[in-house]
């Protein structure tokens, strides 16, 4: 099917993985067409278990790394727009708008908006606080800086997403064990990591600031605020996000410093992610993903404020003059709302949550997802990947949000978990 067969305005979206498919189906609510290109011949080691929908679909196109040929497949559908629908699909999205002469963020700081090292140091020679670190590539090199920096370090994989590989260090020692557990391995997305990025432990709490932009006009759609807890060996493990109301005092300086790090990216279109710590030194940029929030996030946005991310894009591409009139508004909670990882402590085949009903009696208690069933294998939890019970909660007040949320966390541990005794994992 061609775009000659079809009336509607089609939209192309670039790894239409998991998270995404709330974004297609906005597309499609609007009365679009959707054609899903693949960036990888294989399906990323992630997204192997998420449900695919055929039908969602006119057409779905896998890229071979030949991008004219790509390019001219996708311009047989005549798309009004190219968008990267998860983070590995962010620079073949670039490319692909680029070569079709659609609205997108350009190609010559695409790497910067992927590699993580990078994306640092290019929002530092804008003039905005950065983190201190190290492209990774020699143990000994990275051992001689984490001594001459001092403190608590944090390696990562360079292109990875969802915490994946991420390593808090207090020693040299700690850094290099890290660094050479990384250094060989592949990331989330199945691509090797060839090294690692070593950066400075930055203090304080850290936000998640999720906007949309048009041809460089960038709009503030929610923020959240993370929760975290020291478990599984795992120092700053995320396990809440709780909407934060735009009046707070935090949502300013977080709407500027996010602002000028999209602007040093060069993001001018489309939906971004942007992970901020605010330090007692002001806002600085942990990462940025040029694509929607995943998560959970964007439903979790609808049900708080009755807008999200979704809406925003699609008037973003669909209907510009309708995305100006209100950019800039200020959104509104009108009830507030948390996302709530459970933290597994154990690992084995899993025979039974002990719980579940203690938690769906909660006065916020809207909704729970269980990523691990029982008989499935359970993993402890180390990063948001392995979250095997996942919560959301919403209510009118906030405090009563988050005392839920302290009572979740209370219920949780090794007795909410029964292993199943005569499986083995």
């Amino acid at each position: 099917m061609t775009a000659d067969n079809q009336n509607s305005p089609c939209i192309v979206i670039v790894d239409a993985y998991a998270a995404a498919r709330s974004l297609v189906l906005e597309f499609l609510k609007q009365g679009c067409s959707v054609v899903r290109v693949q960036s990888t011949r294989e399906v990323p080691y992630v997204y192997r278990t998420a449900p695919h929908v055929p039908d969602d679909f006119i057409a779905s196109l896998v890229h071979d790394g030949d991008v004219a040929a790509t390019a001219e497949a996708v311009a047989a559908y005549a798309p009004v727009a190219v968008i990267a629908g998860g983070e590995v699909g962010v620079e073949l999205a670039d490319l692909l708008a680029e070569r079709l002469g659609l609205p997108g963020n350009g190609t010559a700081l695409s790497a910067a908006r992927r590699d993580k090292h990078l994306m640092v140091e290019t929002v530092r020679a804008a003039g905005l606080r950065a983190a201190r670190q190290l492209r990774a590539t020699d143990a000994d090199e990275l051992a001689a800086w984490h001594r001459d920096l001092g403190g608590r370090v944090v390696l990562k994989p360079p292109r990875s997403a969802g915490s994946q590989g991420v390593s808090f260090c207090d020693t040299p020692e700690e850094s290099v064990a890290a660094f050479l557990a990384l250094a060989t391995a592949d990331d989330v997305f199945s691509q090797p990591n060839h090294g690692a990025v070593a950066q400075e432990y930055l203090p304080g709490t850290e936000y998640m600031v999720n906007t949309v932009s048009h041809d460089g006009r960038h709009h503030l759609c929610d923020v959240w605020r993370t929760a975290r807890v020291s478990a599984n060996g795992v120092v700053d493990l995320c396990d809440a996000l709780l909407l934060t109301d735009a009046r707070e005092r935090v949502v300013e300086p977080l709407r500027e410093y996010a602002f000028q790090v999209l602007d040093a990216l060069d993001i001018r279109y489309g939906p971004a992610h942007v992970e901020v710590r605010m330090t007692p030194g002001g806002p600085c940029l942990v990462e940025v993903g040029a694509r929607i929030a995943g998560g959970g996030i964007p439903a979790g946005a609808t049900l708080g404020i009755g807008a999200s991310q979704l809406e925003w894009t699609v008037d973003a591409y669909l209907r510009p003059e309708r995305f100006h009139a209100r950019a800039g508004t200020p959104y509104e909670v009108r009830r507030f709302c948390a996302i709530a990882g459970m933290v597994s402590p154990v690992e084995g085949v899993l025979g039974e949550y002990r719980g579940i009903k203690d938690i769906e009696l909660l006065e916020s208690f809207h909704a729970l997802v269980t990523p691990v069933r029982p008989g499935q294998e359970i993993r402890r939890t180390v990063d948001d990947l392995t979250y095997p019970v996942v919560v959301t909660l919403l209510h009118d007040l906030e405090e009563v949000v988050q005392r839920d949320l302290n009572t979740i966390r209370h219920l949780d541990g090794t007795g909410f978990y029964a292993l199943d005794p005569g499986a083995s994992a």
